[in-house]
């Protein structure tokens, strides 16, 4: 049985020979004028007429003296119609290949075709081949189908041949770029200025998590990747901008989950003069917009096979309260409570207790149990001041926050909040979280001085909001690795490659 390497040589071979005619198998320059997928849509209009049409090699049946070689580009697929005495001859210094060089062509190869548009005997809208023009030669051949590439590792390894290989994953890329345009358009027709901000950061700030460390020589100092676009955004906003956004990726230094990745795209949008409650009509409304672009509906089967209505427009998505539920579910009051209490939950629960655990992380522990069970779509409330650093406190009850995470297919898509704007209750928080880090939290927030100067200078009252790409994966309907492109593995060299190229020490 031919293996890959097999496969590889017969083809190295071809390259050779075509090198040997003076045919260079890499050249710069291509027509692409017409897209395949167009050309059979507009077939009525384009029958007869010349057309330029280039791709990859996806098939290649030869009969004597016809051939028929199918071409797909990012529109679509057509037929190349290839008659002896129709097609030009070998012309080495264009790149162009005659009928007797047809056998050194392999799927897989990019070629370009020039011809008039037609119907086969057969009724395959074809271009009628007057010159073929290679493009790339290619070494490796495609898996033969999504059956013969269906190992999630090599998959992920590979996605580029995955893409080829699995049409409803390239689809799902071409979704997620609409994904974020659509939150960009929303937010731009709602008159928000997206201006991007620092990756590295002195402070890494905005969300309880783990940082990843860097060095920047030509400062010789430690920088953080950032793990939010929080505390840059809202110096915007103290800076005299009223709407803000960035879209670009963030950083977290934890584990894998299928709802979590290490790296991953995110947007943040802050909105002064605005609160907590404008925060949540404009994000019903973004939500439903995005669902509409991207999708075309607002009914969803998540991953679990959980479905999810997002509603019809001027309807509030419910709100659940972070308090009663827990005094519901585990009796336990969030304002009196001790760390044996909410350990003894956690055990009961059969929840992880480790020993760095205080109440504020218990009581997330417990949350994140009862919120794995609920669909959607809601809005988290009523979450207590000392689960958030950076939210202002309800008037009516000042142990509580202005607070709301949007609650989908059992984890929380987004985070929102009046935000903090008071200089001395925010360092005062700070001090607190400060506190649990030296007790061995390594996710509590870092004290970022420059942010308390910034608000003694003066913010307005101002609506913060942000969402990662798992917003994307939980419509999707897909886990955190298939939703994105290119995840990141532990580096592998398989054993084909490293007979290829003994010379490299891998």
């Amino acid at each position: 049985m031919a293996t890959l390497q097999d496969f590889r040589n017969e083809r190295i071979k071809k390259l050779e020979q075509l090198k040997s005619f003076g045919v260079n198998p890499y050249p710069a320059k291509a027509s692409h004028a017409n897209n395949a997928g167009d050309v059979v849509a507009s077939f009525d209009e384009l029958e007869g007429k010349k057309v330029a049409v280039a791709g990859r090699v996806i098939s290649i049946r030869k009969f004597g003296k016809l051939a028929f070689i199918g071409i797909r580009d990012f529109s679509g697929e057509i037929q190349l119609f290839i008659k002896d005495g129709d097609l030009a001859e070998l012309d080495a210094k264009k790149g162009q290949l005659g009928i007797a060089e047809l056998n050194l062509l392999d799927t897989g190869d990019f070629v370009e075709a020039t011809g008039e548009v037609i119907k086969t005997k057969t009724g395959e809208i074809s271009v009628h081949t007057r010159e073929l023009r290679l493009l790339t030669k290619s070494l490796r051949p495609m898996p033969l189908g999504h059956e013969a590439f269906n190992s999630k590792e090599e998959r992920m390894r590979r996605r580029y041949v995955d893409i080829n290989v699995n049409r409803e994953v390239r689809d799902r890329y071409v979704r997620r770029s609409k994904f974020w345009q659509a939150t960009r358009d929303f937010l731009n027709d709602h008159g928000f200025m997206e201006i991007n901000i620092p990756v590295l950061e002195h402070t890494a700030g905005g969300a309880d998590a783990n940082p990843f460390v860097t060095h920047m020589d030509a400062l010789d100092t430690d920088f953080y990747l950032r793990i939010s676009h929080e505390l840059p955004l809202k110096r915007l906003i103290g800076a005299g901008y009223e709407k803000v956004y960035d879209i670009g990726p963030r950083f977290r230094n934890e584990n894998y989950s299928d709802e979590h990745l290490p790296e991953h795209v995110a947007m943040e949008w802050y909105w002064a003069y605005a609160n907590w409650e404008d925060g949540m009509l404009l994000t019903q409304e973004m939500v439903r917009y995005i669902a509409d672009e991207v999708w075309g509906t607002r009914n969803f089967t998540l991953a679990d096979g959980t479905k999810l209505d997002l509603g019809q427009d001027r309807t509030d998505f419910p709100r659940i309260s972070f308090v009663d539920v827990i005094k519901k579910t585990y009796g336990i009051d969030v304002f009196n409570t001790t760390i044996e209490e909410v350990s003894t939950k956690l055990k009961e629960n059969n929840i992880e207790v480790e020993r760095s655990d205080s109440i504020p992380r218990g009581l997330d522990k417990l949350w994140k149990n009862i919120r794995k069970d609920i669909a959607g779509p809601a809005f988290l409330v009523d979450i207590p001041v000392f689960l958030q650093p950076l939210a202002k406190k309800q008037e009516a009850d000042d142990r509580l926050t202005d607070q709301f995470n949007l609650l989908l297919g059992g984890t929380e898509a987004c985070k929102a909040y009046s935000e903090l704007n008071d200089p001395i209750d925010q360092l005062e928080r700070f001090m607190e979280q400060q506190k649990m880090r030296d007790a061995g939290d390594d996710e509590a927030m870092m004290l970022d001085i420059d942010f308390v100067e910034m608000l003694e200078y003066g913010m307005p009252p101002t609506c913060g909001y942000g969402n990662s790409e798992r917003l994307f994966w939980l419509l999707e309907g897909v886990t955190a690795r298939e939703g994105v492109p290119f995840p990141q593995l532990r580096p592998e060299v398989d054993l084909t490659t490293k007979n290829i190229y003994p010379e490299i020490t891998f």
